[in-house]
């Protein structure tokens, strides 16, 4: 597939975390396509080493709720590149557990990594693309930060999303006289590697079906179109906002 944002990418550098599969791997693909210089994010090695040899671009490994490893990875890429552009904060898990049931080590690892770490990485990116005065930061929600999702139980990811989609409006509301803009993208179920976990429960696949008016789940490049034009200037006024891609789930 070609990705054709209104205005070209050249030159600019971005940050893709989680950037090893998934949406974040089809939007590395999709940024790199289009003129930006990326960075791969990940916490897995072995994935992030060979997605940045096969797309031959950069890699570095991160974990991203250790806040500290969030502040050296933004100084190392700025000190390698001289600014950072781009920053699509993609990097999550879900737990899918009753929540009677979930411990709090279930809870905080889902908070940490969906809202904790998203947190962090605005911040560290944020402090640059200040300093520089332009930049645009997407972060990855979903469409369970504004709905329930049945029948599976997910209350902590649902928590963490909805965090993201609040953090969002606050931080784009500080930063837009500096010029960065911020902006958050709400996946409905997408075909990944996560996602086709709970596709392989037949009854919970159902009604995923049932309730999307498109009836079928979406793929991960029809996300990465959408992280390309809310990177670009295409995008240009566009600051707090939440985009949603679901297929029509939360139409109804």
């Amino acid at each position: 597939m070609t990705y054709s944002p209104l205005t070209p990418l050249d030159g600019r550098v971005a940050i893709v975390t989680g950037g090893a599969r998934g949406i974040g791997l089809e939007s590395v693909k999709a940024l790199k396509e289009n003129g930006a210089k990326v960075v791969i994010v990940d916490i897995n090695a072995e994935a992030g080493e060979k997605a940045a040899k096969d797309l031959d671009v950069d890699f570095a490994l991160t974990d991203l709720t250790k806040s500290a490893e969030v502040a050296k990875l933004a100084s190392d890429i700025r000190s390698k590149h001289g600014r950072i552009d781009i920053a699509f904060n993609n990097a999550g898990i879900a737990v899918n557990v009753p929540s009677e049931q979930c411990t709090d080590e279930d809870w905080h690892k889902v908070i940490d990594i969906n809202l904790h770490a998203v947190f962090y990485c605005c911040r560290e990116f944020g402090k640059v693309m200040v300093d520089q005065g332009k930049g645009s930061i997407i972060n990855t929600a979903s469409m369970s930060g504004i709905i329930s999702n049945t029948p599976q139980p997910q209350s902590a990811y649902n928590v963490s999303k909805a965090g993201v989609i609040m953090l969002t409006k606050s931080l784009a509301g500080e930063w837009a006289k500096r010029g960065v803009r911020i902006n958050s993208i709400s996946p409905g179920y997408i075909g990944t590697e996560m996602t086709k976990i709970g596709m392989a429960n037949q009854d919970w696949y159902a009604d995923w079906l049932k309730f999307t008016p498109m009836g079928r789940v979406g793929e991960p490049r029809e996300v990465a179109t959408a992280v390309v034009y809310l990177a670009s200037d295409a995008s240009s006024y566009f600051t707090g906002s939440n985009l949603v891609v679901d297929g029509g789930y939360t139409c109804w």
